[in-house]
This record gives C-alpha cells, sequence and structure tokens, in this order.
C-alpha cells in the first residue's frame, strides 16, 4: 500500500514502513502526514502488532531540505495559530500506538534524527551517522530531539550533540544506548525485522498497554517541546547567522557567523 512516498508492506504480524525519497529522504509535512497516515491505518488493525520504520537509499533521512530553492523563498512561514504543521504531524506519529523498530542505515540528520529517535527502538550499522547538526545552521534542534534525546543518551551527552552540531556513527551510536542492535549493512533490515517480530510474537494487548504506559504523555510533551522549538526556530530564521548556516552546510564549510 502506498501513503505518498510511504509504502507499506506487510509480513505476517510485522508492518515495514519504507521512506522513498532516496538517496537523502528528506522530509516534508506531506511526508510525515503521509506516514501518520499509514500508521493510523495499521494501528487499527489487529493483525499487525509493531513496524519497522525504514527508507530507500544511501540515507535513512537527512531532515528537512535547506538547500531547496523553493523552501528558502517561502521564509519566512506564517503558520496558523503559530502551529507548525510539520510539528503538528510530528505529534501524530509520536501517538501511535504499536511498537516501531527504526532501521538506520547512513545518516540521520537533524529532523531525520527526531525521526529515528522517535521510534522505540534503533537498529544500526558502523555506517549510520546521527547528528543534530542545527546550530551549524544557526538555529534551534526541532521534532521534539530537546526532550526525547536526553532521555535516551542523557543530558551530558545530548548537551554535548546539541551544542557542537557533531555527529556520531553507528558503534559510538551502540555505545551511548542510542542505537539497541548494530549489524551490518547487508543485514540491517532483516535484524530490524527480527526484533519487531520477536515483540509481535507477544499478546498484543499486553505490549501495546506495557508500551502505553512507558510512553505515558509522550505525545502531549512532544507537543510542548515543539511549540517551544517551532517559536526559537522561527525567530532563528530572521537571523543572518541562519542564513550564513545553509550556505556553509550546503558549501561543507565552518560558518562565519556574526551573531546576529
Amino acid at each position: 500500500m502506498k501513503y505518498g512516498d510511504i509504502e507499506v508492506q506487510r509480513d505476517g504480524f510485522v508492518a515495514l514502513l519504507e521512506i522513498q525519497r532516496p538517496p537523502n529522504n528528506f522530509f516534508d509535512v506531506d511526508l510525515i502526514n503521509d506516514m501518520a497516515d499509514a500508521l493510523d491505518e495499521l494501528d487499527a488493525d489487529v493483525n499487525m502488532r509493531a513496524y519497522v520504520l525504514c527508507a530507500q537509499g544511501k540515507h535513512f533521512c537527512a531532515g528537512a531540505n535547506f538547500g531547496d530553492p523553493a523552501r528558502n523563498a517561502a521564509r519566512p512561514v506564517s503558520f496558523r495559530d503559530g502551529v507548525n504543521p510539520l510539528y503538528a504531524a510530528a505529534v501524530r506519529l509520536f501517538s501511535a500506538k504499536k511498537p516501531i523498530v527504526a532501521a538506520v542505515q547512513g545518516a540521520a540528520v537533524g529532523g531525520g534524527f527526531g525521526l529515528a529517535v522517535m521510534a522505540d527502538f534503533r537498529v544500526a550499522c558502523p555506517e549510520a551517522r546521527f547528528t543534530s547538526n542545527f546550530v551549524k545552521l544557526g538555529f534551534h534542534p526541532g521534532f521534539g530531539l530537546t526532550h526525547t534525546l536526553p532521555k535516551i543518551i542523557g543530558q551530558q551527552k545530548a548537551n554535548l550533540l546539541f551544542l557542537t552540531g557533531r555527529r556520531i556513527d553507528g558503534e559510538t551510536a551502540r555505545d551511548w544506548g542510542l542505537a539497541d542492535i548494530l549489524t551490518d549493512q547487508a543485514n540491517l533490515r532483516s535484524e530490524a525485522v527480527r526484533l519487531a517480530s520477536e515483540i509481535a510474537e507477544n499478546a498484543p494487548l499486553a505490549v501495546q498497554s506495557v508500551r502505553a504506559t512507558l510512553r505515558q504523555g509522550l505525545a502531549e510533551e512532544i507537543k510542548t517541546a515543539t511549540d517551544w522549538e517551532n517559536v526559537e526556530q522561527r525567530r532563528l530564521q530572521q537571523t543572518e547567522d541562519h542564513k550564513e548556516g545553509v550556505r556553509a552546510v550546503a558549501e561543507r564549510r565552518p560558518g562565519n557567523f556574526v551573531g546576529r
């Protein structure tokens, strides 16, 4: 089944949701809403018990495409009642009722990192790259990362990633507890399916109940986090540093920031 650029395949009790925007799998509000629509329908299917979120191409998800001229021409964005439709869609993802395993084969950048962290588990390979590079863009982290990432790797390591913009590989992600399983690239998806299947062989109502307890209030917390992230992102969008950061990242060089 297709939901825009999201394809869903069912394998027993497990559903695979594949992002099909290779090689970088940049997201936008349509892609995230399509993913949420797919999860809503799968949640309503009693035969589906766990999901694998994966992607075509070289990278898992490179976040938003700041180098897209159409996107840049549209800034500054005016949102109805101050609500960012992308983050409203993100809250829908965090409201999904069944376990999600992300298979991260390459870069998970910015909001794409947030998408990987939205999942309950991450299976990665040594070639995986996780980066919250927002400060290199003169920007504020988004997609709820300021709330979710410290819960997984601890506040201090999250501080390190947020304030340096550095990236870590799959082995470091495993050592830090960000990746639950590390495998080679060729077996990445099969290992993710194996984990989802291990979950799916258990009593589904019990699994969903335990997960709901463990993630109690998470969607509401993500809304609070993204509401604030959106305020700061919109403020920083107007700065010279953000424009320079977008140019610098596109040109693969350090930014020449001026603090305004």
